[in-house]
């Protein structure tokens, strides 16, 4: 497959178009209506660029907040201001993040202010036609393509291509290629859980491996697309559970369980986010990041895309 990602690559820079943000941008998005896992592969993907000695941003509507002007993610907002997914997207990468419906003007803001970021991944915006980008991803779960039909009488946003044109790749997020397009597959697991307030404060060692709470009651709480792929996860390492699936972006407000709770709650870090500790109700609350990570070949042919790093000073002279 790496040949393949080598002739694809080469191919899109010899068609390259005139950026129109300061730096250049890969998007990330799917032509599936739901939570095809969009988010977990932004993380992955800023977090492999950052290995490889780039200095990202990202891009995101920031859906379900209130109003659409562009802003950073900064400490001290939530999710009404700025969305769960950036939230959690600068919470896991440290990375400036900004938001807005327009994302040609998030994008020149984002680089204003940090200058520094010389590549841009956008959250969702395939179809933001007016933000030129260097590469796509195009992300698939364990659904494919459903019936194969468009809105509303299918799930697909626009039909699917018998190819995806050069600079743009397949990622399978879920347990197989559910597609007849080439393309990578990620790996994905469930392994860990802090308590809330741990989570928050980043303390890494305080977490407990999930398979320790097999035979204990748990109650699962997901406020996601497809809250099952959670529930089927935790399932899969050994745990007996209580599903409790919400509405994508739930508020969690008020909680959706009682505040005495005899039994512990897991929750995702997408809802993590939205839930405070010392908050009642929040006391037996342990979150479970996914872990989540692109093929080397993939992020090989991404990074190949993007203009090449400058090389590291010289030692100094010990003349």
């Amino acid at each position: 497959m790496s040949w393949l990602y080598g002739a694809l690559a080469t191919l899109h820079r010899a068609c390259s178009v005139k950026p129109s943000s300061p730096a250049p941008v890969i998007v990330v998005g799917n032509l599936v209506v739901g939570g095809a896992g969009k988010t977990p592969t932004v993380i992955a993907l800023v977090q492999a660029l950052q290995a490889a000695g780039h200095r990202p941003g990202v891009l995101s509507r920031g859906y379900g907040r209130q109003g659409s002007t562009v802003i950073e993610v900064r400490p001290g907002l939530d999710a009404a201001a700025v969305g769960d997914e950036p939230l959690l997207i600068h919470r896991r990468t440290g990375v400036p993040v900004w938001v807005g419906a327009d994302r040609v003007a998030a994008a020149r803001a984002l680089c204003a202010a940090h200058p520094g970021v010389d590549v841009l991944v956008s959250d969702d915006g395939l179809a933001h036609h007016a933000l030129a980008r260097v590469a796509e991803l195009v992300v698939f779960d364990d659904r494919g393509v459903g019936n194969g039909l468009v809105l509303p009488a299918g799930p697909l946003r626009q039909p699917l291509p018998a190819r995806l044109h050069p600079g743009a790749f397949a990622l399978y997020t879920g347990t197989r290629a559910s597609t007849a397009l080439p393309g990578a597959l990620a790996a994905r697991a469930l392994r860990l859980a802090w308590p809330l307030a741990a989570w928050w404060r980043g303390e890494g060692h305080a977490a407990r491996p999930i398979v320790e709470m097999r035979g204990a009651p748990v109650l699962a709480a997901a406020g996601l697309a497809a809250p099952e792929k959670f529930f089927a996860m935790l399932e899969s390492a050994g745990l007996a559970l209580q599903r409790l699936p919400l509405p994508d972006h739930a508020s969690f407000d008020p909680l959706p369980w009682p505040t005495e709770l005899a039994q512990e709650v897991l929750v995702t870090e997408k809802d993590a986010v939205k839930l405070q500790p010392g908050r009642p109700g929040t006391e037996r609350v342990w979150v479970v990041p996914l872990d989540f990570a692109l093929p080397a070949e993939l992020v090989r042919a991404l990074t190949d895309l993007l203009p090449p790093l400058p090389p590291p000073p010289s030692p100094p002279s010990s003349a």
